[in-house]
């Protein structure tokens, strides 16, 4: 499975929720069956990841991506928030995590 982290540019933002995610990840034990990556969102394409993590500012910006897969953070930095959207993830995937 894969997570790709979105942002206006692909760089700060988007590395910083990827690194979020990793930490979040690990402290779960769930640390080889999902990679994380970031992009921009003029590249981004549904094929590209499985769940897609991005700012709700830009929420707009990727209509182009199925809505079911795609995750509204309403703050990039807040690690409950990123941890509750990743736990649902891992429960509707049936992946087992602490």
């Amino acid at each position: 499975m894969k997570f790709l982290c979105i942002c206006q540019s692909g760089l700060g933002s988007s590395f910083m929720v990827q690194m979020n995610i990793q930490n979040v990840l690990n402290a779960m034990n769930v640390k080889n069956e999902i990679i994380v990556d970031h992009s921009d969102v003029g590249s981004t394409t549904p094929d590209l990841a499985d769940y897609f993590f991005i700012e709700e500012t830009l929420g707009e910006a990727i209509s182009n991506l199925p809505k079911d897969r795609v995750v509204l953070l309403k703050s990039l930095i807040d690690k409950n928030e990123i941890q509750t959207a990743v736990c649902k993830i891992l429960d509707k995937e049936k992946i087992s995590h602490d």
